[in-house]
């Protein structure tokens, strides 16, 4: 069982790639774990994790791929930390409690000693999952991933859909490295951006991934960072409908695949506000760790040179890895300013019955749209407020 205690109760994993459970107090000692002194003062509700739970951190910056919309604008000649350093901001995230450690880049296969850091992850007790475009993936690097929790392909569909997001057609190979992945017995995931022409046709991708051998489908937002930060994204982010029926989509990938774990990332949870069947359960999605904007607070990222980001998407902070233990993590404001809501916030938040789960939406979405943090101008909710609820 792996523990990590905090005020309100403890973090606990009864095996290293079981799924993270918060316990209170009195679940805690029930099972007979007891936080000593820690535990004296009354437990603060709804208190934020003391640190990260999860870290993606970055092993190199070095990719071929060119995809149009990459959020880091990756490059063949990035740079590449040595194998010393990973290590040294791995000992980093151990000393401050982080349980998983997602592998990104770059593309993180064109690393020669992938995974022998994997292995390097798992002997801190951290479980390593990592994310690849399955381009060029030989018997080599098929091996070095069987080391990996869980190994997610960015796969946006087939032909046109995939190359909508990308910018060329990667699909064939997605798909075989999907299916040669599970062959080999590896636990497979795909990671599918939500465009406004590939959201009609994510239920025929999921089905094909899981044809392929995928098990869990993570939807991701489309998101104005990286070479994606232009004006394109205003013609490629999700329309005003498909955002409001963000929660129908759901639905009808749970019972048209029932077999398939289906997650959405946090920036899809504004999208959630106006589905009456959601909007009504905040505990039962606050339950189940499904949440906004994370960043800064239960999730954070590195960069090549091992400055920390309060997400992946984000500028980075004046904090490096080893102060993530520290002062620096809690005082940084660049990080308060991702992890800060209001406890009385503007309308329309005021009134959501999702806002202590949304926490105000996607923060880089706000600060490129509007120029600033604050309500997700993409909700629907903000959108009927400002009076563009009925764009297509």
């Amino acid at each position: 069982m792996i523990v990590r205690y905090e005020p309100w109760g403890a973090w606990v994993k009864v095996e290293r790639e079981a799924a993270l459970v918060a316990i209170d107090r009195d679940g805690a000692r029930a099972l007979g774990l007891d936080a000593g002194a820690l535990w004296d003062a009354p437990a603060g509700a709804g208190a934020p994790p003391s640190r990260p739970l999860e870290v993606h951190v970055a092993v190199t910056s070095r990719c071929a791929a060119g995809c149009e919309g990459c959020y880091l604008d990756a490059r063949p000649d990035g740079i590449e930390p040595p194998r010393v350093e990973i290590e040294r901001r791995f000992d980093a995230l151990a000393k401050a409690g982080v349980f998983t450690v997602a592998f990104g880049g770059g593309e993180p296969t064109l690393r020669d000693d992938l995974g022998a850091l994997a292995d390097a992850a798992r002997a801190r007790g951290l479980t390593p999952v990592v994310t690849t475009s399955g381009l060029g993936l030989g018997d080599r690097k098929i091996a070095q991933l069987t080391r990996f929790a869980q190994v997610n392909v960015s796969y946006d569909g087939p032909g046109e859909a995939y190359a909508n997001v990308r910018g060329f057609d990667g699909a064939a190979q997605a798909e075989a490295a999907i299916a040669r992945l599970a062959a080999a017995g590896v636990t497979v995931g795909v990671n599918v951006v939500l465009t406004r022409a590939t959201f009609d046709r994510v239920e025929a991708t999921l089905a094909r991934a899981f044809e392929l051998g995928a098990r869990e489908a993570q939807l991701l937002r489309y998101k104005p960072a990286g070479r994606a930060k232009s004006l394109d994204y205003l013609a490629r982010r999700l329309s005003p409908a498909q955002g409001r029926g963000l929660g129908a989509l759901l639905r009808s990938l749970s019972g048209a695949l029932p077999d398939l774990r289906v997650r959405i990332d946090c920036a899809l949870v504004p999208f959630l506000s106006v589905d009456p069947e959601v909007a009504s359960r905040p505990d039962e999605l606050a339950r189940w760790g499904v949440f906004g904007c994370e960043a800064g607070s239960a999730l954070a990222a590195t960069r090549v040179d091992g400055r920390v980001l309060p997400c992946s998407f984000a500028d980075a902070t004046a904090i490096d890895v080893a102060e993530l233990s520290g002062a620096g993590w809690l005082e940084d404001a660049a990080l308060e300013a991702f992890r800060a809501f209001p406890a009385s916030p503007p309308e329309p938040c005021a009134s959501c019955t999702l806002r202590g789960v949304c926490r105000g939406g996607c923060k880089i979405v706000s600060r490129f749209v509007d120029g600033r943090v604050g309500p997700d101008p993409e909700c629907p909710r903000v959108l009927d407020v400002r009076g563009g609820g009925d764009a297509s």
